[in-house]
């Protein structure tokens, strides 16, 4: 059985977004109230921000021979059936028009692809999962126990 892992981390351009709206927030209210003032909701909204980033980014998706991790969920491998890797629209609308809504998500409106796992025990709620992932075909490679060329 294959392994996996893959943290889906926010991009850079949110970090320089926050820079830029921290720097915006310290100036416009500096300016008007004061250097300690600005620096109170600059560093505020910044400490926000950074814990934000890090908890919303600190998902990970991991296979190994025994589960499939996706966030906070965990489930067996010997409740999982059909592997789709999604791409493109057919992502897009796995978490839109498509979605079942007992379907368990791990989205991230930032990470383009993703893998549709559908959930074979009867117990479970979700008849599947679609997890957000940066490399669809090496996350369903390792959920089906197939090779995959890397790019």
């Amino acid at each position: 059985m294959g392994t996996y892992r893959e943290n889906l981390r926010v991009p850079v351009s949110w970090w320089i977004i926050a820079a830029a709206a921290t720097v915006t927030l310290f100036v416009i209210t500096a300016v008007p109230v004061g250097t300690f003032a600005g620096a109170l909701v600059g560093g505020t909204a910044l400490l926000l921000l950074v814990l934000f980033f890090l908890q919303y980014g600190g998902a990970r998706v991991e296979v190994d021979g025994e589960r499939l991790r996706a966030g906070r969920a965990v489930i067996e491998r010997a409740h999982l059936g059909k592997v789709e890797a999604l791409t493109g629209d057919d992502a897009r609308h796995a978490f839109g028009r498509d979605c079942d809504p007992k379907a368990y998500l791990l989205l991230r409106s930032y990470v383009r692809g993703a893998v549709r796992v559908e959930i074979t025990d009867p117990r479970d709620p979700a008849p599947y999962w679609v997890i957000a992932t940066r490399h669809p075909d090496r996350l369903a490679a390792a959920l089906t126990g197939n090779s995959v060329a890397r790019s």
